[in-house]
Order: C-alpha cells, then sequence, then structure tokens
C-alpha cells in the first residue's frame, strides 16, 4: 500500500467550507492577503471576517504575521497558507504534499520578501475590482493571474498581473503595472517594447494599465508615453473599475470596461480555471 498522509488533514475537511476554499486558492495563487482585502472580498461583516481567519489559523489552514507601525501600534494581519492549507491544496491539485519546515520556510521568506508592498499593491488592484462586483451584478472579475502565471503564460512580459474583465457582455482583457515609485519613469515605459513584441508574435493587444501612487506621478509618465501600446492610467485612489483611466494621447477618462482590447490568438488557460476564465476548484 502507498504511505498514508501524516494525520490530521482529513479530520479538518468538515470545518472548510465552500468560501474557505475560495480563500485557500487566492491564497495559494496570490501569496498574501490583508485582513481588510478578505473583508471586502468574501464578508459582509468585518468582525465575522477577523473570527473566521482566526479559526481558520487554529486549525492550521492559515497563518499570519504583522509588522510594527512607526509611532507606535502594527499594520494590519498578513494572512498566507498554514502548513495544512499548503497540504490542502496540494491535494487539491496533485502537487506533492510540503514538509512542515518548507512551508515555514515559505512563511519566513516571504514576510521577509522587500518586494512584499509591491505584490500586496498588486493584489489590492484586483480585490477593488472584485469588491465591486459584490456591489455590481452586471459586472465579473473572469479571470485574475499573478505575476508568475501571467509570465509562465505569455513568456514575453513580465506584468505585474493579468485580467478578464467584463460588464454587461463586453469582456477587456488587460495587463497591470503595479508602480510603487520605486523604479524610475524611463524604466517604467521601458517595459512596453515587451508588450510590444507580445503583439507582434500573434499574442493579444491588451491595453498595459499603471496604476500609480500619485497624480504627480501619473502626469509625468503620460508625457513619455508614445502610444505605440495601448496603456493608460489612473492612481491608486481610485477605484478601477469606474471611469478612471486616461488613456495615451487622449483627454477623457474612461472606464476599465471601455478601453480597448484585442484578444488576440488565445493562450492555454490555468487548469484553476473553467472553461470561461472563472476561478474553479
Amino acid at each position: 500500500m502507498p504511505p498514508s498522509r501524516s494525520p490530521g488533514l482529513l479530520a479538518l475537511y468538515p470545518h472548510i467550507t465552500d468560501r474557505d476554499r475560495l480563500l485557500l486558492q487566492l491564497l495559494d495563487d496570490h501569496q498574501v492577503l490583508t485582513t481588510d482585502q478578505i473583508h471586502r472580498m468574501l464578508f459582509q461583516a468585518r468582525r465575522t471576517c477577523q473570527i473566521r481567519l482566526g479559526e481558520l489559523a487554529g486549525l492550521g489552514l492559515l497563518d499570519r504575521f504583522r509588522f510594527a507601525r512607526a509611532g507606535g501600534g502594527s499594520h494590519p494581519w498578513h494572512w498566507t497558507l498554514g502548513h495544512h492549507g499548503h497540504r490542502f491544496q496540494a491535494a487539491a491539485h496533485q502537487r506533492p504534499e510540503p514538509t512542515l519546515r518548507a512551508t515555514r520556510q515559505r512563511v519566513h521568506r516571504l514576510s521577509a520578501n522587500p518586494h512584499l508592498p509591491h505584490l500586496l499593491t498588486a493584489n489590492e488592484f484586483f480585490v477593488r475590482l472584485t469588491a465591486h462586483t459584490r456591489r455590481h451584478p452586471e459586472a465579473r472579475l473572469r479571470r485574475w493571474w499573478s505575476e508568475t502565471l501571467t509570465t509562465r503564460q505569455f513568456r514575453t512580459i513580465t506584468a505585474d498581473g493579468h485580467g478578464l474583465w467584463s460588464v454587461a457582455g463586453t469582456t477587456v482583457g488587460f495587463f497591470l503595472e503595479a508602480d510603487t515609485g520605486t523604479e524610475p519613469l524611463g524604466r517604467v515605459v521601458a517595459k512596453l517594447d515587451r508588450y510590444a513584441q507580445l503583439t507582434r508574435r500573434g499574442g493579444p493587444r491588451y491595453p498595459v494599465l499603471f496604476w500609480l501612487g500619485s497624480e504627480h506621478r501619473e502626469e509625468h509618465l503620460h508625457r513619455l508615453l508614445t502610444g505605440d501600446v495601448p496603456c493608460a492610467t489612473a492612481t491608486h485612489t481610485a477605484d478601477p473599475a469606474e471611469a478612471v483611466w486616461l488613456p495615451a494621447g487622449a483627454t477623457g477618462r474612461v472606464s476599465l470596461a471601455e478601453l480597448p482590447s484585442d484578444h488576440g490568438q488565445p493562450v492555454a488557460d490555468n487548469p484553476n480555471f473553467d472553461d470561461d476564465g472563472d476561478l474553479a476548484f
């Protein structure tokens, strides 16, 4: 007989709800989310969210960390998969089961990663779109791909994420460049060369969305955009689903669903998504 799994995981199954499964999948795909982000996507009441996250941590399905805030207090909890969460996801997707040591190392590396703020910023973009769909039933976030999956599927580019956004029958694809102000704008614009290469080899001509930390930085970036690659800008203060996007060379802002989008040749989908591109279990 094959060796059995380490004890404990099957006993957790009666405690895992459909919402828990969705949260485990989101953390498997996107590594880390804050309490507030999880609340806006999956819960009505913040207190209910906090209680449930604590229960999932007690079951070993989630782990968490947070940092001290300058001047006193702490930043919000950052949630990631715990050891049993990694085991559950490995079983669900037929991956090798991780060891406890490997799980701990993954959490330590994630918490100490200097690029963690950038990852949270990129995730926040998609969290806001997801939260928007809860208030607007006609809208759907049909695809949310991480930087890793986007790079694997499209190869040429290294976007911070890729999505498909649908409103009332119109579907727009996009690539996200989540800007935290740490790179010179010349280097930011230089990334567009890779998107042009993708289009030349038959890939989709999706708008590149530059999500920026300030209006000042947005204004300066527009002076550098040539329009060779479709792109648009907005700031972190805006709801990315609304009419906040300023296309290169334009004077008026449009909504995400109004941006031009050419899907080009199809790419192989992630097995975690169904035929419609929606998150599947």
